[in-house]
């Protein structure tokens, strides 16, 4: 009878627990059901918090894209007006960056005025996403920036490590030149942003990164591996080169290698060998760079007002006609304006050869929102090369440099104008020719 009594006792705890078992299956099964219904509520719940929380950490804007207001994908950012914000202007002070050349410091080479610092780029159909260096410095964690050019790509170098280096501790950064190849680190991030002294981006008897004041300039079209080996392995490249071009309508081309004799040189119309110069260039891309992971940047031309260095008129803006940009001290007003500062012809050249890249060129249209700031340009406030004259000294318009920019200044939106590119727009399956 005991042996009875235990096994139904055996029994009726067997059933108690497949019952439990079945009730918790039963309340399984119908929590799944409703997470399933309800899923995309339940995911809201789960990620809201945590996506606040990221943005916040990044200090994003609200919108984190170059957005139409219209609600397009993408607007166009080289389309807009300048406006005067002293308040907001300028993203850093000349004597809080100890990077800036001396040919750029035009406050401490005695400017009297500072307006030229204020003025912020306003596209008519978007706002420009706010420059946050840590962000920025987040987004090139482990990568290599690079900006290959003249000395017009080598001041917006100079105003990107302005622009970011008050985010990095003094222990955690560094400047240093190797030749050609100037690298500013930021340890902390693993990153570095470059800049490569290449003024014609091929071969050049100009090369040298100090010693290029060169008025016979001689060019190998067909060559770039010498300087092209220190690009290899850049993440985002930012290349320029117009301004050694335009010495005249013909260019000197070197067939062979340079050499102590330097023989079998040719004549060649200026555009045409500028055609090369960047077709090679685009074949360089094409071979080196993945359009899965790399980006190509093509800034536009760097206008001058009035292009050359001798004395001429700034009557094309409504100026003095025995001026130029000398004393300028505001932007040109008239909308649309195209002066003679940049060659129509050149830009189309440059244009055309992009367009056909098949490694997608990303352009940076600088162009014409750079010709309205005749007030921007270094002027006289800089180290000079050489001593002045007497004659120089009497009339300042001279020797007033109208082709570089003083920093801070235009070259930090540049800057901003990258930043919201390369960050906060997807890059055109092919570049447009320029709107000339």
């Amino acid at each position: 009878m005991k042996h009875s009594a235990a096994a139904a006792l055996g029994h009726g705890h067997g059933q108690g627990r497949r019952r439990s078992l079945s009730s918790h299956v039963l309340v399984f099964s119908l929590v799944v059901f409703v997470f399933v219904l309800y899923s995309e509520d339940f995911s809201c719940i789960l990620i809201r918090p945590f996506h606040r929380r990221y943005r916040t950490e990044q200090q994003v804007d609200a919108e984190a894209r170059v957005a139409d207001k219209d609600g397009a994908a993408e607007c166009d950012v080289f389309a807009g007006e300048w406006v005067y914000e002293p308040a907001a202007r300028p993203l850093y002070a000349e004597e809080e960056c100890p990077y800036i050349q001396p040919q750029l410091t035009c406050q401490a080479h005695g400017r009297p005025d500072s307006g030229y610092q204020h003025w912020r780029w306003q596209p008519r159909a978007c706002s420009l996403p706010r420059f946050n260096a840590t962000f920025m410095l987040e987004k090139l964690r482990g990568k290599r920036l690079m900006f290959v050019g003249d000395s017009l790509n080598r001041g917006q170098f100079t105003s990107m490590v302005c622009l970011l280096h008050r985010a990095i501790p003094d222990a955690a950064k560094s400047m240093q030149t190797f030749g050609s190849l100037t690298v500013f680190k930021a340890k902390d991030y693993d990153a570095s942003i470059e800049f490569y002294w290449a003024p014609f981006l091929v071969e050049s008897n100009s090369d040298d990164a100090v010693v290029h004041r060169i008025t016979d300039r001689i060019v190998r079209v067909g060559s770039i591996m010498k300087h092209a080996r220190y690009w290899k392995g850049a993440d985002i490249v930012v290349f320029n080169t117009y301004l050694w071009w335009m010495a005249g309508r013909k260019m000197k081309i070197l067939r062979g290698p340079f050499g102590r004799e330097t023989k079998n040189i040719t004549e060649m119309a200026t555009e045409d060998a500028y055609r090369l110069a960047l077709r090679r260039t685009v074949k360089w891309v094409e071979e080196s760079m993945d359009a899965r992971r790399n980006r190509v940047v093509f800034v536009t031309m760097s206008p001058s007002h009035p292009r050359g260095m001798a004395l001429c008129s700034s009557k094309e803006w409504g100026g003095d006609p025995a001026g130029n940009c000398y004393n300028e001290t505001a932007p040109i007003g008239e909308a649309g304006y195209w002066g003679s500062g940049t060659s129509k012809s050149m830009m189309r050249v440059a244009g055309d050869v992009l367009r056909r890249s098949r490694v997608p060129v990303t352009l940076l249209n600088i162009t014409q929102l750079s010709e309205y700031r005749k007030d921007a340009h270094t002027q006289i406030y800089k180290k000079q090369w050489g001593p002045l004259s007497r004659a120089q000294l009497a009339d300042p318009q001279s020797y007033a440099d109208c082709i570089h920019w003083c920093l801070p200044g235009l070259p930090d939106t540049w800057n901003e104008l990258l930043y919201a590119k390369i960050f906060f727009s997807m890059p055109k399956s092919q570049p447009r020719a320029f709107a000339v």
